[in-house]
């Protein structure tokens, strides 16, 4: 089903090299509020910066995808050295078009990583990439809209679980 996770991760530093080379992944899309960061938060934690760091070395090439505007993403991205893709509009799949581009990959190759089921999990289902999937990095969205959604995501989230998925910790 294109809303139910393929993959749950409990953090973005849950995920692992071993884990995408066995998946066939090369390259990530980054989504930044509640994946890695804090909503609206233009810090990076040490953690973070580790896998950034753990990513690169072992050559998976990474760019970010995010909804917000340029003044919020640019900032970031630019601080820890990442291309980035403003106004992505997910669910609709361009955002990953463009950055599948820069990334120079298949897509069978990249994975979009994001906390949200209506926007992260249901574009990279349109565009038909791999979703790994993360528990919001907090609990305290400020978007509307956003907390809006989060009251259908545990139903999409059951579903995984119903069919043997797991939390990869």
């Amino acid at each position: 089903m294109i809303l139910t996770p393929e993959y749950i991760f409990k953090t973005i530093e849950c995920i692992h090299p071993d884990f995408l080379a066995a998946h066939g992944i090369k390259a990530l899309v980054l989504d930044v509020d509640n994946t890695l960061t804090a909503d609206n938060s233009q810090v990076l934690e040490h953690t973070v910066q580790a896998w950034l760091d753990e990513m690169r070395a072992a050559g998976i090439r990474l760019t970010i995808v995010s909804n917000n505007t340029a003044k919020r993403v640019r900032p970031f991205a630019e601080r820890i050295g990442l291309d980035w893709v403003p106004l992505a509009c997910k669910p609709f799949t361009i955002g990953l078009r463009v950055a599948r581009r820069r990334l120079g990959c298949k897509k069978s190759e990249m994975a979009m990583v994001g906390d949200q089921i209506f926007a992260d999990r249901m574009a990279a289902g349109l565009y038909g990439c791999p979703c790994l999937y993360l528990m919001p990095r907090t609990n305290h969205d400020k978007n509307k809209f956003v907390l809006l959604k989060r009251k259908f995501e545990p139903y999409w989230i059951d579903k995984y679980y119903q069919k043997g998925g797991k939390l990869y910790e």
